[in-house]
């Protein structure tokens, strides 16, 4: 038949193949037409690879059903038969359709019909995108992101139909990283945030003695548990919130809705009841986050009034937030801002109050424990049944005449006149108060055990006295200082502790200082300064002068009872 064909007129041969190609246009369009038509399947695929494709409603059917009555073209301008030899990289057997080396030029919309011995037709048709191999990840077949922890990551369906159909070997690729001990047509594990990624199917499988790959890559989302909490109302946290008239003020709502939630959370400001709207001088945004390491999921909304009116202290605004299961209300007013100055000025007028206090105090400390300690007795060892109030120890020697004249002038008329006359106190002056025949060394020993207080006349110092000692040579009687007297009563101050010591000074105490006084003296005035007396003062006779208070506060607090007084001898110095 091919000898009769090449030996036919060209013009001849021309014609007949004409009126095939056109029959078999027109009956795979009248047969296309007629066929029952199923959804069409699309694939994108990498070049290089294998692609082995049964219709999916096909594959239920009988082996024989897939066998026999298909036939297979690629739909473009003009259509374009497959073949079914083998030899050839596209090519059909029955409802199988092979592309053994897939290239660009592969893509398309291939078509298979087929003739049921019943006189059915059936149309599948199979949509191709082929790609290079960097565009392996860009297209998954299927995306896993259930929540749940334990994960399956399945092998794409028709790379597993054709490795169950060629008896192939599985091999899994993370990411481009080969996973080892996978060989199924599924990975499953329990998945963390690390095992996200793309997973790539590599079936490896034989066809008339030759091995080929095809392959298909799923991608695995894990994603974080999420779960919808109580609502809580981060901010505000106090019921009234101050601010100044004319100013402008950031209202904050801050609510926090659950864990990781992606939707759901929201907040917002109402005002006087009802929702906020647009207004003049109003503005709202609303910002939702979900916090890197914990996962609290925080919706925010910020209410900004512009010039803050009269009117807006009287509204009621309302923080509300909510979730898919809760929601949760906090209502906040405006208040005004007091003025400062009442407070500065109350604070001014209580640190002047206190530092007057202080003041008067220090100026008065004296005037009013002279107006209260009568009321309020202080030491009990004052409480006794002591003779005298004070022992008054003086200096005569080493003086000089006009010193010696101040002495006496103190000593005999100063001194009574205050505090005997004017403050009852009784007092035991040297010489004023002897007992003449009785013995002096008990006399003396006798009074001081019987004093309260060690009062002693500082006088000041003449140098190394020598011309004094001529003129006026040491006695018992006028060597007081150092003398038996003094003895006595540091014994009874210093070690027995049973009378306090008040040291007056007259007049300067001169270049020497207080240096020729005996340590135990010079230790008591280091303890205690001298009250030095004015003696240039008008009132020098009266208890009211400052001088007077000194050593009234330093006297006992009462008098020493008088008992029968003992004959007074006067002393001339």
């Amino acid at each position: 038949m091919n000898l009769c064909f090449q030996l036919m007129d060209p013009f001849l041969r021309l014609v007949l193949l004409t009126a095939v190609i056109s029959t078999s246009e027109r009956r795979a369009e009248t047969d296309a037409s007629e066929c029952d038509e199923f959804k069409v399947e699309s694939f994108k695929l990498i070049e290089g690879e294998a692609f082995y494709h049964v219709p999916l409603e096909a594959k239920d059917e009988s082996e024989n059903f897939i066998k026999d009555g298909f036939w297979w073209y690629k739909n473009g301008p003009q259509i374009e038969n497959i073949t079914t030899d083998e030899k050839h990289g596209t090519h059909f057997d029955g409802g199988a359709l092979f592309f053994l080396n897939l290239t660009a030029a592969d893509s398309g919309i291939y078509t298979g019909i087929k003739m049921d011995p019943s006189g059915e037709c059936f149309k599948y048709s199979v949509n191709i995108e082929v790609y290079n191999a960097s565009y392996r990840y860009a297209f998954p077949f299927g995306v896993n992101s259930k929540p749940q922890p334990f994960k399956k990551v399945t092998c794409p369906l028709h790379v597993a139909y054709t490795c169950e159909q060629f008896a192939g070997n599985f091999s899994w690729f993370k990411d481009g990283h080969l996973l080892h001990g996978q060989s199924r047509a599924l990975v499953s594990f329990i998945a963390t945030k690390d095992d996200e990624g793309s997973y790539t199917c590599v079936c490896t499988w034989t066809h008339n003695h030759r091995v080929y790959n095809s392959s298909g890559t799923n991608k695995l989302i894990v994603e974080e548990p999420y779960f919808n909490t109580e609502v809580e109302i981060l901010s505000p946290v106090n019921k009234e919130q101050f601010a100044d008239e004319g100013s402008s003020i950031k209202l904050n709502c801050s609510v926090l809705c659950g864990r990781n939630l992606k939707s759901g959370c929201e907040s917002r400001w109402r005002i006087n009841g009802k929702d906020f709207m647009r207004m003049d001088g109003y503005s709202q945004t609303t910002k939702t986050v979900i916090e890197q390491f914990r996962k609290d999921t925080v919706s925010t909304a910020i209410l900004t009034i512009e010039n803050l009116s009269a009117e807006d202290f009287e509204h009621e605004f309302v923080c509300k937030g909510k979730n898919f299961y809760y929601s949760k209300n906090f209502t906040l007013v405006l208040k005004r801002k007091e003025s400062v100055v009442p407070l500065v000025i109350g604070g001014v007028c209580v640190l002047f109050i206190f530092v007057f206090a202080a003041v008067m105090i220090k100026c008065f400390a004296i005037d009013l424990a002279l107006f209260v300690r009568p009321y309020l007795p202080l030491g009990g060892h004052d409480n006794d049944d002591r003779m005298y109030d004070a022992y008054v120890v003086y200096q005569t020697q080493r003086v000089d005449k006009a010193t010696e004249e101040k002495l006496s002038w103190f000593v005999t008329k100063i001194l009574p006149k205050v505090l005997e006359d004017q403050c009852r106190y009784r007092l035991y002056i040297q010489g004023r108060d002897d007992i003449p025949g009785d013995d002096r060394l008990e006399l003396v020993e006798e009074c001081i055990r019987n004093s309260r207080r060690l009062m002693v006349i500082l006088t000041p110092s003449s140098g190394s006295g020598s011309e004094f000692r001529d003129k006026h040579p040491a006695s018992p009687q006028t060597s007081v200082i150092g003398g038996f007297d003094w003895q006595v009563g540091l014994h009874q101050a210093l070690i027995q502790r049973k009378m306090n010591v008040i040291l007056i000074q007259l007049g300067d105490t001169g270049p020497q200082g207080y240096t020729h006084l005996p340590p135990g003296l010079q230790h008591l005035m280091r303890e205690s300064a001298p009250i030095r007396w004015p003696e240039s003062s008008r009132s020098a006779a009266s208890k009211n002068l400052h001088f007077w208070k000194r050593v009234r506060y330093l006297m006992p607090v009462t008098p020493a009872t008088k008992t029968a007084s003992s004959p007074h001898v006067a002393f001339q110095l």
